[in-house]
């Protein structure tokens, strides 16, 4: 697989009235064409920061952000839907298409060809209102496809859910970005979210933000999520990963 992200010796720091705060420090991470990662770190270490970082929102760091490709186009998903109530499920799923000006028929199809492939097309003519937590994550995502990203970034996209609606759309979400060819880093505090969902896992230290340990998920017959929460391995790496983490925080 090609490389599409480098991330060097990245840090951030806040200038505050008390001083300067350093946030992340050296941070190191690859990403591979096709790869799901994984960031997973305690509440407040830096996570989100991170990952604005590298969506471009958050510009004032130290260190570099390599994309292997001209212009690359990046799709982020936040912890809410950000769903508009006023408009249809159509409509919200072309919304990003018509801020980029990209809203032509070939991108519409694709819209419609995705609602079709996912059995939501039957509601996009309804509004978000009548659909589940579940359903609008994973119209969240759609509309995050149209664009057609190069890399797709995730921010606790299932943290507003139930455990079992969470679960559900955990295999959903994975089934849309494996079938549709996506590269993504989610940050999630959830281990058996990240050991379930990715190739790799990058725990993160508290404040400043390092990289304590990567590790690269290898289960004895990875399938879906939910089926890899069964395997074997799973808790092993389940456990690793917990000791880890700086939970006393």
């Amino acid at each position: 697989m090609n490389k599409i992200l480098e991330i060097k010796n990245l840090s951030k720091k806040y200038h505050t009235k008390e001083g300067e705060i350093l946030a992340i420090k050296n941070i190191n991470i690859e990403v591979l064409e096709g790869e799901f990662i994984s960031l997973v770190g305690s509440s407040g270490c830096g996570k989100s920061t991170l990952l604005n970082i590298i969506a471009g929102l958050d510009s004032e760091s130290i260190g570099s952000i390599k994309f292997h490709k001209h212009n690359p186009k990046i799709g982020y998903m936040f912890q809410s839907d950000c769903l508009f109530p006023w408009l249809t499920i159509y409509e919200n799923c072309l919304l990003g298409l018509k801020i980029q000006k990209q809203n032509s028929k070939e991108n519409q199809k694709y819209v419609l060809d995705l609602l079709k492939k996912y059995n939501l097309y039957e509601f996009k003519d309804k509004y978000p209102t009548c659909l589940s937590g579940g359903m609008k994550q994973r119209i969240a995502l759609i509309r995050t496809l149209a664009l057609k990203p190069d890399i797709l970034l995730l921010d606790e996209p299932f943290n507003a859910l139930d455990y079992q609606s969470r679960l559900a759309i955990s295999n959903d979400v994975y089934d849309i970005i494996k079938k549709e060819g996506q590269t993504a880093i989610m940050v999630t505090h959830d281990i058996s979210e990240a050991v379930s969902m990715s190739s790799k896992v990058y725990v993160l230290s508290k404040r400043p933000c390092m990289v304590k340990k990567v590790y690269k998920i290898e289960l004895e017959n990875k399938q879906d999520p939910i089926s890899n929460r069964k395997d074997k391995r799973f808790m092993e790496f389940y456990d690793s990963i917990w000791k880890d983490l700086d939970v006393n925080v």
